[in-house]
């Protein structure tokens, strides 16, 4: 969707939230294209306290430990600027910021 005012729903994980004092989802007006750019530059502008902590703050780049999902795939290897599903561009299903695990 482009040029359109769109509000959409992201889901943050546990310890993202808290440092943002964030409860729940959280919801943000989308100029433009909805892709993972728009909504990351979205939800740093309101939330400064996340900047750095879901992709480098120079590079952009997504931190290695933070994959995205949207009905039900894994997006985390698109491009930045590739359009979200539209039922996440519509509100209708959230984007999903989730902290990937490690062990072994």
């Amino acid at each position: 969707m482009t040029g359109a005012v769109d509000e959409i729903r992201v889901v943050l994980p546990s310890h993202l939230r808290r440092l943002a004092s964030i409860d729940g989802e959280v919801k943000l007006p989308i100029t433009g294209a909805v892709t993972q750019r728009s909504v990351l530059d979205a939800l740093e502008a309101r939330y400064p306290s996340l900047r750095g902590t879901i992709r480098d703050q120079d590079s952009k780049r997504r931190r290695a430990f933070i994959r995205f999902f949207a009905c039900e795939e894994d997006l985390s290897h698109e491009l930045p600027d590739v359009p979200l599903p539209a039922a996440v561009a519509a509100g209708s299903e959230p984007f999903l910021i989730v902290g990937a695990m490690a062990g072994g």
